[in-house]
């Protein structure tokens, strides 16, 4: 890397929760953080949508832009902290331009990673720059960190995560109370857990892109995040988890990846002494599994200003040391294309199962005939006490199955009359399945 100023001149764009919370450190603990990081750190400008929010920190002697894109231009700003957010527009724009410019760039922004990954990777390599992003992914835990270096020397076999705050805090507070999705959804709106429009996070699309992140690095492969299987958590009902606890299991939002498989993140069933099992509320956790280290977990909070801050303080410091790596852990020529590795798809799981029937007779016999057309094997039914005409919760398990030929056969159930709502399956991962 090219020599830079005795102090690092750094720039961000977009000062919201994190990015405030990043200048307002960089202020605050100049020397500890010149100590740690054997450079002044020094704060230079700054761009967000309103000059005149007061952000709690000074201005002073620090320049405004109104426009993030100006920032690139200033031969003094040798860092940009890209803080604005989105898969598309300003913020891949203003990436693409700082590394053309040969200037570094730390950014949280776990969607531009996941889906132009390899391009700005490519970028930083060509102009000698570092691109940096452990913020991204699991707030303050160093699971980026830890993957590019901690565990550097070991061949990773497999990794598994709850990766979203929201979505864990969701099925926590659903299994403690038994209230239903909707209702703890608009407590953790009310809380400030979850956003207003929610998607990203309960429909899994957020921590999707956590998980292709940590895949790519950990596998040698171009971040892809159209490969991935996603899925959320809006189809889980109360009355799931009573009938998980029954069967000695805890439902939770996990990614999983592993080389040769798709990443996949979805909602699933872990059995209640796993590690994964006991994390609880708005934490986060990664457990890594490779060889010769085996496995280790790492757990801690997902998000917020603080977490998230910490993680940019972090790689602001690498910066200084001139230790940034390169963005996936090795050259981008030598990672594996996602989709042409072989064996791509998904293994064989056992699987949960709850359908809404009509409690009458030969609603067993319809859907057992279903179920052995397609040559599923269930390992055990549960129905609670008999209600004759109204609506029940038939559940049952299955034997390992292709993902594919499961929902063929849900698919199918749903044209039954006694069937009332599409069918929920969950995958169930044994505890030494949970990666």
């Amino acid at each position: 890397m090219s020599e830079m100023s005795t102090s690092l001149k750094i720039a961000i764009a977009g000062l919201g929760v994190v990015g405030g919370e990043v200048a307002r450190q960089l202020i605050k603990r100049q020397q500890p953080l010149a100590l740690a990081a054997g450079r002044r750190l020094e704060l230079v400008a700054v761009s967000a949508r309103s000059a005149a929010t007061d952000r709690g920190f000074s201005m002073d002697r620090i320049d405004w832009h109104d426009s993030p894109l100006e920032l690139v231009a200033r031969d003094d700003v040798d860092v940009i902290i890209e803080m604005i957010g989105g898969s598309e527009g300003v913020a891949v724009d203003l990436t693409r331009a700082a590394l053309k410019n040969g200037k570094h760039v730390i950014t949280a922004n776990k969607a531009m990673i996941a889906h132009h990954g390899t391009e700005l990777a490519s970028l930083a390599e060509e102009n000698n720059c570092f691109l940096l992003f452990e913020s991204a992914v699991a707030g303050g835990i160093p699971a980026v960190k830890t993957l590019r270096e901690g565990l550097a020397g070991n061949e990773m076999t497999r990794l598994a995560g709850i990766l979203n705050g929201t979505c864990n805090y969701i099925l926590t507070t659903m299994e403690q109370t038994g209230q239903d999705f909707a209702d703890v959804l608009a407590e953790a709106q009310h809380l400030g857990y979850a956003e207003a429009e929610p998607s990203f996070d309960v429909d899994g699309i957020d921590a999707a892109h956590k998980l292709t992140i940590l895949a790519a690095i950990a596998f040698g492969q171009k971040p892809d995040f159209a490969a991935a299987l996603v899925q959320g958590i809006r189809d889980v009902s109360a009355v799931d988890f009573t009938f998980a606890n029954q069967l000695g299991f805890r439902i939770k939002l996990v990614g999983v990846a592993a080389p040769g498989q798709v990443p996949r993140m979805q909602t699933c069933l872990l059995p209640l002494s796993s590690q994964l099992a006991k994390v609880n509320g708005v934490l986060n956790a990664v457990e890594f599994y490779g060889e010769p280290v085996g496995s280790v977990l790492a757990i801690g909070p997902g998000a917020g200003g603080g977490a998230t801050s910490s993680a940019v303080l972090a790689d602001i410091i690498d910066v200084a040391h001139d230790r940034g790596g390169m963005p996936f852990g090795r050259p981008v020529a030598q990672l594996a294309d996602t989709t042409d590795q072989p064996g791509v798809g998904l293994a064989d799981t056992p699987f949960y199962v709850r359908l809404m029937v009509v409690d009458e007779p030969g609603v067993l016999a319809g859907v057992t005939g279903i179920l052995q057309k397609h040559m599923i094997s269930v390992e055990s039914m549960i129905q609670q006490g008999r209600a004759p005409g109204d609506v029940v919760a038939l559940v049952m398990t299955t034997h390992e199955i292709a993902s594919t030929k499961l929902w063929q056969a849900l698919d199918e159930m749903t044209s039954l009359p006694s069937v009332k709502a599409r069918p929920v399956a969950m995958p169930i991962f044994a505890a030494d399945q949970e990666g």
